[in-house]
């Protein structure tokens, strides 16, 4: 029993933060890129340092915190690092372009690649055990015999979270040849970075979002089509007990 509690004080759970994780990694940065750059403020090269930091050590928290060692978050804590390699190096600002481009480009390749393997990326974090009732979704199509019909349903998802990736990876570039222009390791390049950084939110991630909305919801119409279930009926059991304690607290009590 000690030990059980031990583990459980050691290895917390998860709870996605979505409102720190955008102070943390994009308005905190971007504001000190943009206002501090300056040499009567933290200079060029403490402004890049400091405000990657934020970034990179929120990236570290979550990966040591939580032992979430998954490849999309090292290859963030990458490409954060890279950018921080650009600009204290003073290398040629295309180089920054091509590494914005280029780290969706590898994890759009990861997910065509893993649609080949047993645990395709799209499986691993839309349809699992975590978000859905996965054993009792298998059941049923086993016994209507509309695994293949379904696996393709999933197969054809993947594609197209990978087409995710690749506008992501192309809006990268565009905005980072558009917006930095200036000389790496300079003022200009800093107060560039930040406002790339503040405006590929609205451009890039939340168009991103929407799109992985969608194929969230392409993947419950093929469960809604092959199985018969609602929503609240394949959702994971913790998350249909939540809900449904969420219910009984709201009803009006006699």
């Amino acid at each position: 029993m000690t030990s059980n509690l031990h583990t459980n004080q050691t290895t917390p759970t998860h709870k996605p933060r979505p409102w720190v994780d955008l102070l943390v990694s994009i308005i905190i940065p971007s504001v000190i890129l943009m206002k501090l750059s300056g040499d009567e403020y933290l200079g060029s090269v403490m402004a890049l340092v400091v405000g990657l930091a934020f970034p990179l050590g929120w990236g570290l928290f979550e990966l040591v915190r939580y032992r979430k060692y998954n490849f999309i978050a090292v290859l963030g804590l990458i490409s954060v690092g890279l950018t921080g390699g650009i600009g204290l190096l003073e290398l040629n600002a295309k180089w920054l372009a091509v590494k914005e481009a280029a780290v969706p480009a590898v994890i759009g390749i990861a997910v065509l690649i893993s649609t080949r393997t047993r645990y395709p990326l799209v499986k691993t974090l839309l349809y699992n055990p975590t978000v859905l009732n996965v054993d009792k979704i298998q059941s049923v199509l086993k016994q209507n015999n509309r695994e293949e019909e379904f696996d393709a349903r999933l197969q054809k998802a993947s594609y197209l979270f990978s087409l995710t990736f690749v506008f992501s990876s192309v809006m990268n570039y565009v905005l980072a040849k558009w917006i930095v222009t200036s000389p790496s390791g300079t003022q200009a390049f800093n107060e560039e970075l930040g406002r790339m950084t503040l405006v590929s939110y609205p451009m890039i991630a939340i168009p991103s979002m929407i799109m992985m909305i969608a194929i969230f919801y392409y993947l419950w119409r093929s469960i809604r089509k092959l199985t018969g279930y609602t929503l609240e009926e394949v959702m994971a059991p913790h998350l249909a007990s939540d809900e449904g304690n969420k219910s009984s607290d709201s009803s009006p009590r006699s």
